[in-house]
């Protein structure tokens, strides 16, 4: 028999968890997910927007800004994604590695990490232009969209075990690693959903509601490069934090379905 989430302890674990690295997870946060976004901010150019520009205009400038900045934000991916492995190898691995061990052993991971996470992206992203495709011919466009994005959330919530299968199983091929995903998360579509859906709901109101009240007094306070600077560190504030619990969600999720079957 399948083992069955339980969001409400999956909650539990997940702040015990936090709670027990508290201190080493905020460095963790600080060196690999608020720090590159600082040092984006200061390296890429801002897009600029003149007045009278039509949505054209706009989504065309925006186009350009992002094909000029993607080797930079290819760059300050790495440690994003390096940093979310650390953190699960940190509270996750019972050998209690130190961060230096834990850096280590992820960077020696990190290829197998980017080949299943490109592999499930890419079968994602092909299910997904199939889906809209197909729904298209039946729906409006905009319908067949935001229905084939609901869709797309049973696959993706079957994947969510794919990192920790990687940094705590330390399972290398990635296809085997997705399987593993596959396999453990089989019948949990919906509590895996009302577990992540709030916790994702409510990240979202926090941030929108912080960057009001901070854009509020930034306009009053400060102005150009200092301004932005400012709005930069607060959003990776609130991003690393978000990073953070994210992973000790997923750890939990993996510590309730897969744990159990090895320690079996």
């Amino acid at each position: 028999m399948m083992p069955r989430l339980d969001s409400s302890l999956a909650w539990k674990t997940a702040t015990r968890l936090v709670s027990n690295n508290r201190e080493v997870l905020m460095a963790i946060a600080g060196v690999f997910f608020l720090l590159p976004g600082l040092i984006g901010a200061v390296v890429l150019p801002r897009p600029e927007f003149g007045k009278g520009m039509t949505d054209q205009q706009m989504a065309e400038t925006i186009l350009q800004f992002y094909g000029d900045a993607l080797p930079v934000l290819l760059a300050l991916s790495i440690p994003l994604m390096l940093g979310f492995m650390v953190m699960l190898k940190v509270m996750l691995d019972p050998a209690r590695p130190t961060v230096g061990s834990a850096i280590r052993r992820c960077l020696r991971l990190l290829p197998s990490y980017l080949g299943a996470h490109i592999l499930s992206t890419l079968s994602l992203s092909m299910f997904w232009l199939l889906m809209v495709a197909v729904l298209s011919s039946i729906l409006s466009p905009v319908v067949a969209v935001l229905f084939s994005l609901i869709v797309l959330t049973v696959p993706a919530s079957r994947l969510v075990l794919v990192t920790p299968e990687i940094i705590v199983s330390e399972v290398l091929n990635p296809l085997r690693a997705v399987a593993n995903s596959v396999q453990g998360t089989r019948g949990n579509y919906g509590r895996i959903l009302s577990y992540f859906g709030p916790a994702l709901v409510l990240f979202m109101v926090i941030y929108g509601l912080t960057m009001i009240f901070v854009g509020v007094i930034l306009d009053q306070t400060t102005d150009g490069d200092v301004k932005h600077l400012l709005g930069e560190g607060i959003i990776g504030v609130l991003f690393a934090a978000g990073y953070t619990y994210l992973a000790a969600m997923v750890g939990s999720v993996w510590l309730q379905l897969m744990a159990p079957k090895q320690a079996a």
